[in-house]
């Protein structure tokens, strides 16, 4: 007769093999929260799940709207304000519209399609913005880009709904840090190819080709990520709650008060909005010492690939021992790094040694931001279970959307005084968030 463990291990074979190796997995019980036909499956699918979420991630990373869009604007020529809605535009657009995409989603057994979906309006949004940037210069060109930006951020608000709850059906707790570590690594180690690659051998007076072809890697990299995604084996889930999506959104909104800690959790994850905030201060204050040539794009670029490459596994395997313990940690560090920042403004520390401080400062903050990432993610994966994922997922992320608007504008009216003031303010609420994180509860430890 077979034991429990028997019975929920993964199929043997080279792709077990391979998985077994590369995540150290020797003990059965991590299928213990998915379905032995889940279980069953779990080697291909985390292998599935590791291409698409790579692709992903490199084009958040290759296109990010921290250094790439706003580099891109200021070469066309678009007013500077528009620059300064990039941001905002994809972060809370991506998470607002959750509640209703949630309830919508409910509704279908199989949810992969919808990241499918969402992960190819990504990558064609971004493709569109090429032909907009031949096309146009100006505020023309900058206006377009937004829109095609809204396109793109709700696409990504589609994949953001729905990922969690696919993965926590697909591949089992415990080893979710893991697979968004290694994915978030290999992005990293593409960033830092083409940072270096550009600060190397591209002339630093080019200005639109080059950043034009990182576009159009990142809008193949999505389209990639939806083709690999669409070949997911999973398992039709539980429908109940789907149907009227407002309906739904509306009810979704208890779950903030029957799941204490779930409101702990996203009073801690909008405080550590923060580290988003900060990233194009950062940015702005590598500018403003080093100058606006390419090259020092190619450098940021670089950092924060680096960044990825060498903090993600960390954080990942971190997380799936205690991604409390990471928020609590990226917290502090995020303080203490805006601190340090700011005195470098006040000493005129970039005066002396140019755009190199505040590199510095942008790739030590990007390995924080991925921490707070990879924590807050498998923290809410692992809050949850196979009947409240997607709901919990979209109200965390509809809040922190308003979080994330209201927090957005504050802080840009206090870095009209200056980016380093700001990067000062947001010391208060990244010290907050950790001393909120100490009061969760711990889940993976939890037998």
């Amino acid at each position: 007769m077979s034991s429990t463990a028997e019975r929920t291990r993964p199929g043997d074979g080279p792709i077990r093999d391979f998985y077994d190796l590369i995540t150290g997995d020797e003990n059965a019980r991590v299928c213990k929260d998915i379905s032995d036909s889940a279980c069953r499956e779990q080697p291909t699918n985390f292998f599935i799940h590791l291409v698409s979420l790579f692709a992903n991630k490199a084009g958040d990373l290759v296109a990010s709207p921290k250094l790439v869009l706003p580099w891109l604007m200021a070469v066309l020529g678009a007013p500077t304000w528009m620059a300064g809605l990039l941001v905002p535009i994809r972060e809370s657009l991506a998470l607002l519209p959750q509640l209703v995409i949630a309830g919508w989603m409910r509704a279908h057994p199989v949810r992969k399609w919808f990241w499918v979906g969402g992960a190819a309006t990504q990558g064609l949004s971004v493709l569109a913005m090429i032909g907009a940037a031949l096309a146009f210069d100006g505020a023309v060109a900058g206006g377009l880009i937004l829109l095609l930006l809204i396109v793109f951020s709700l696409g990504r608000g589609v994949c953001s709904a729905s990922y969690k709850d696919v993965q926590g059906k697909t591949v089992a707790k415990t080893r979710r840090g893991t697979l968004s570590g290694y994915a978030s690594s290999a992005a990293g180690g593409l960033a830092v190819l083409l940072g270096a690659g550009l600060w190397l051998f591209v002339p630093a007076s080019a200005d639109l080709g080059p950043i034009l072809a990182l576009l159009a890697l990142a809008g193949l990299l999505w389209v990639a990520a939806a083709i690999v995604f669409a070949a997911l084996r999973e398992f039709p889930g539980a429908t109940e709650g789907g149907g009227n999506a407002l309906k739904t959104a509306v009810a979704s909104l208890s779950l903030i008060r029957d799941k204490p800690a779930f409101g702990r959790f996203i009073a801690v994850r909008g405080l550590l909005v923060a580290t988003a905030l900060a990233a194009p201060y950062y940015a702005q204050l590598a500018r403003t010492s080093g100058g606006a040539s390419l090259s020092h794009l190619a450098i940021l670029l670089l950092v924060s690939g680096l960044a990825s490459l060498v903090s993600a596994p960390f954080w990942g395997r971190f997380s799936d021992y205690s991604s409390r313990q990471v928020l609590m940690l990226t917290g502090v560090a995020a303080a203490v790094l805006n601190v340090l920042i700011a005195l470098a403004v006040v000493t005129g520390l970039g005066d002396v040694a140019g755009v190199w401080p505040f590199a510095a400062g942008y790739f030590v903050l990007a390995g924080i931001h991925a921490g707070v990432r990879l924590g807050r993610k498998t923290y809410l994966t692992d809050l949850g279970n196979r009947d409240d994922r997607a709901q919990l997922t979209a109200v965390a992320n509809t809040t922190i959307g308003v979080i994330l608007l209201v927090g957005g504008g504050l802080i840009a009216a206090i870095g009209s005084a200056g980016p380093a003031v700001a990067v000062a303010a947001l010391t208060v609420p990244a010290l907050l968030a950790a001393w909120l994180a100490r009061g969760l509860p711990e889940l993976e430890q939890a037998e």
